[in-house]
C-alpha cells in the first residue's frame, strides 16, 4: 500500500465509524422516544373481522391463534383460511372453535389460486366470509395481548388513515439460531423502522398487523393487485398511500415467533428478508451498511 493512500483509507475508516456511531445513537433515541398516536377511542368501537391466512401447523400456532380469540373487544369475528382441507392448521382451528364456542370463528377452505402468492390467494378466498367493514390481517405466527384490537382500531376511525400497522418483537425458541434470528428483528430491523419514523417516513406496512377499512381495500382493487408481489404487505400500504391516505405506525407491539432450527434456516430466512428489502427499498438497502456498526468500527483507526 502506498504511503499517500494510507491517510485516505484512514480518513474513510474514521468517517464510516462516525456514521455508524451516529446511526446507533439515533436508533437508541428513536427506540426510547417511540410513541404512537393516542389510542383512546370512542365508547363504541366498530365490529372487526380478523383475517388469518394459514399454511401448516407451526410450533406455536395454537397459542398465537388463541391470543386473537381472547380479545377484550365488543364485537369481532375471526376468519382463517387454508387451501388444503388436510392442512394440519385445520385441526388447530377446530380445537379453538370448540374451546370458544360463542366466538364467530370460521375457516375458509379453498384451493383456488390467485397469482403466485399463496398467502394472498388465501386472503382473496377468505373475503366472502368477512362480515364487517373494519379488517385486520395478521400473520399466523403473531401473538397479541387481550387489548390488541381495542388499541389498533381507533386510528382507523379517521377517514384520512389508510392502514394501521404494528411493529413487532421477535420471540426466540430454543437454540442459538432462533436467538440470532430474533436479534436481527429486535436489534436491527425494528430500530431502523423507528429511525425512519423519527425522520418522518411512513413508507412501511408489516404482515404482523395491517388494519384497514373495507372501503379502502375496495378502492385499491382488493387483494388481487398484490397477488404477484414479493412484499405483499409493503405493497398494500404503498397502494393506500398512493390514494393520499396516511399510514399509522401503532404503539402496539406484537410478538412473532422465531423458530430457526439450523444455520441453514437462519441464512435462508435472512437472505430472503434482505432481498425483499432490496426489491422494495433499493436506496435504503444500498445505504444499510451504515446500520451494521461492527465492520465500520473495525475499519476505523
Amino acid at each position: 500500500m502506498s504511503v499517500t493512500a494510507q491517510p485516505w483509507l484512514s480518513w474513510c475508516g474514521t468517517a464510516l465509524a462516525a456514521l455508524a456511531m451516529a446511526y446507533t445513537v439515533t436508533a437508541c433515541l428513536a427506540v426510547r422516544l417511540r410513541r404512537g398516536p393516542s389510542q383512546s377511542g370512542p365508547a363504541t368501537l366498530p365490529p372487526v373481522t380478523v383475517l388469518k391466512p394459514l399454511c401448516g401447523a407451526e410450533r406455536d400456532l395454537y397459542d398465537c391463534l388463541r391470543s386473537f380469540c381472547d380479545q377484550a373487544y365488543p364485537g369481532f369475528q375471526i376468519v382463517c383460511g387454508v387451501r388444503d382441507p388436510d392442512d394440519p392448521a385445520v385441526t388447530v382451528v377446530r380445537r379453538l372453535q370448540r374451546e370458544f364456542h360463542g366466538l364467530d370463528l370460521q375457516i375458509a377452505i379453498n384451493p383456488a389460486q390467485h397469482g403466485s402468492s399463496g398467502k394472498v390467494s388465501n386472503l382473496v378466498n377468505m373475503m366472502p366470509f368477512a362480515r364487517y367493514d373494519y379488517l385486520v390481517v395478521a400473520d399466523s405466527d403473531v401473538r397479541v395481548a387481550p387489548d390488541y384490537l381495542a388499541r389498533v382500531i381507533p386510528p382507523l376511525l379517521d377517514t384520512a388513515v389508510g392502514i394501521v400497522t404494528c411493529p413487532y418483537r421477535g420471540c426466540p425458541r430454543r437454540g442459538p439460531w432462533s436467538v440470532l434470528g430474533s436479534a436481527f428483528i429486535n436489534d436491527w430491523f425494528m430500530p431502523s423502522v423507528y429511525v425512519a419514523a423519527l425522520l418522518g417516513s411512513r413508507a412501511f406496512a408489516f404482515g404482523a398487523t395491517i388494519a384497514m377499512r373495507r372501503e379502502v381495500l375496495a378502492g385499491i382493487g382488493g387483494f388481487i393487485p398484490i397477488a404477484d408481489q414479493l412484499a405483499d404487505d409493503y405493497r398494500l400500504g404503498e397502494l393506500t398511500r398512493r390514494r393520499g391516505l396516511r399510514t399509522v405506525l401503532s404503539e402496539v407491539v406484537v410478538e412473532t415467533s422465531v423458530d430457526e432450527r439450523s444455520l441453514g434456516d437462519l441464512v435462508r430466512h435472512e437472505l430472503r428478508w434482505l432481498r425483499t428489502i432490496r426489491a422494495v427499498r433499493p436506496l435504503g438497502y444500498a445505504l444499510s451498511f451504515v446500520t451494521f456498526g461492527l465492520a465500520p468500527a473495525a475499519w476505523g483507526p
